[in-house]
């Protein structure tokens, strides 16, 4: 018997302000590394590059809200949510690429340091900064609605950081003529990205191999299940995340034969909203344990096994 299903979709409210901050994002993201190669500046190239991760994060949440508008069909029953992690998982790639390209050629301006046009540099930082204040004023509103929009919200913030630290290098070296500052900032923005761009790959690797989601214990959950009254063992228990924020779960509850299925499926399934948010469920009831399954170690329960069978 299952439950019924509830899929939640990523917020469409947001989509104009997506839009406004992705266009806004990646205008100026062009145009600070065609003035980073104007001016000679590495921090501004790689200020870009982290730009780059605030747009990639606002593209993933964009097309996560669209492509969620298209309906499941027969040949994709799930729909189009997918898309939203194969997306992260290139960018990750990418990024990667970008940031280690940065250190390898900040190691090259500590050796034979460069000239940088500081003037030039400091006002394209500080339109950076309005850029990310703009941003992070269209999306606050629904960050707290929307995962999509939650990270991109904390991308565009960090960046914001990133534009800092630019300007504060760029009156640094002006009154000093410390060069090696630039190529400083930008180590120091590439190993910023490094370790989010890492969390960001390895999250869209555990979705795409449908591991458990983050934040999620599956022994916390079969205890959960095990204290509905008159369930008596839990098995063939699997959690994984369609995407973001979409959980689903499936599982074989054994169950007090005196009980109706009926009245048992409705605590099950709002244990694991309440206590997991957990709403895409699919639960079998039985008065007995499967003989195929319970032989494994997915087998919870005080339940005696009927007669073990070899694999």
């Amino acid at each position: 018997m299952s439950g019924s299903h509830n899929h939640a979709l990523p917020s469409t409210g947001n989509e104009r302000s997506l839009w406004i901050a992705l266009a806004l994002t990646t205008a100026f993201m062009i145009t600070e590394v065609v003035a980073g190669v104007i001016t000679n500046s590495l921090a501004l190239i790689s200020d870009a590059a982290h730009m780059l991760t605030d747009s990639a994060a606002l593209a993933i949440a964009l097309a996560a809200v669209r492509v969620a508008k298209r309906p499941a069909d027969a040949a994709r029953t799930y729909g189009y949510h997918r898309f939203e992690i194969l997306a992260a998982a290139f960018n990750a790639l990418m990024l990667f690429g970008v940031a280690i390209y940065i250190l390898v050629e900040a190691y090259g301006r500590f050796k034979t340091p460069s000239d940088v046009q500081t003037g030039t540099m400091m006002v394209v930082a500080i339109a950076g900064l309005i850029v990310n204040l703009i941003s992070m004023k269209l999306l606050r509103a629904g960050k707290d609605s929307s995962l999509n929009v939650k990270g991109a919200y904390l991308e565009v913030w960090s960046d914001m950081l990133g534009s800092l630290g630019v300007i504060g290098g760029a009156v640094l070296m002006r009154f000093t003529g410390w060069t090696w500052v630039d190529p400083l900032i930008a180590v120091a923005i590439a190993l910023w990205v490094l370790p989010r761009t890492w969390i960001l790959l390895k999250e869209s690797l555990n979705i795409l191999l449908e591991g458990v989601p983050s934040g999620i214990e599956v022994a916390k959950v079969t205890q959960a299940l095990q204290r509905v009254p008159g369930v008596t063992g839990i098995h063939d228990l699997h959690i994984w995340a369609l995407t973001s924020g979409k959980v689903s779960l499936t599982a074989h509850v054994v169950h007090d034969p005196v009980l109706a299925h009926d009245a048992l499926l409705e605590p099950l399934k709002a244990v694991l909203a309440k206590e997991f948010s957990i709403f895409h469920t699919t639960l079998q009831l039985e008065i007995e344990a499967c003989r195929h399954t319970i032989d494994g170690d997915n087998y919870v329960g005080p339940v005696s096994p009927p007669e073990q069978h070899a694999h």
